[in-house]
C-alpha cells in the first residue's frame, strides 16, 4: 500500500521565502496606483488611488497545494522539466482578478459610479 503524501505548512507571504538561487518565491507585492500620479484628477473624483497589487518570483517545481497553481500551470511545469528550451516555466501570476470603484467625469461631464472589473490582483500563483 501507498503511504499518503505529507502536507507541507503553507507559509505567509510575509516569510522570508527564497526559490532557487535565492530568488524569491512567487508572492503579491504592494503596488498603490496614484490617480494623481497618472495625472487624471482632472475627470476622476474618488478614489485618489487604490491597491492594485502586482506578482512577482520564482515558479520552482514540484508546485504545491499552497501554490494555489492551475492544472495548466502543473502541466506546463511538467512538460518545461522534459523540453526546457520549448517551453518555460510558469510564470508567476494572479491567480484571480477583482474590480474596483471609481467615481468619474465622462466625457459629458456627468458624473458616473461605475464598478471596473480586472483592476485587483488580490493572490498570486503560476
Amino acid at each position: 500500500s501507498r503511504t499518503p503524501a505529507k502536507t507541507l505548512p503553507c507559509l505567509s507571504p510575509a516569510d522570508d521565502v527564497h526559490g532557487s538561487h535565492g530568488r524569491q518565491v512567487c508572492r503579491r507585492h504592494e503596488l498603490y496606483v496614484s490617480f494623481q500620479d497618472l495625472g487624471w484628477l482632472d475627470w476622476v473624483i474618488a478614489p485618489q488611488g487604490y491597491s492594485a497589487y502586482y506578482c512577482e518570483g520564482e515558479c520552482s517545481f514540484p508546485l504545491d497545494s499552497c501554490m494555489n497553481a492551475t492544472n495548466h500551470a502543473i502541466l506546463q511545469s511538467l512538460v518545461h522539466l522534459m523540453k526546457p528550451d520549448v517551453v518555460p516555466k510558469a510564470c508567476c501570476a494572479p491567480t484571480k482578478l477583482s474590480a474596483t470603484s471609481v467615481l468619474y467625469y465622462d466625457s459629458s461631464n456627468n458624473v458616473i459610479l461605475r464598478k471596473h472589473r480586472n483592476m485587483v490582483g488580490p493572490a498570486c500563483c503560476h
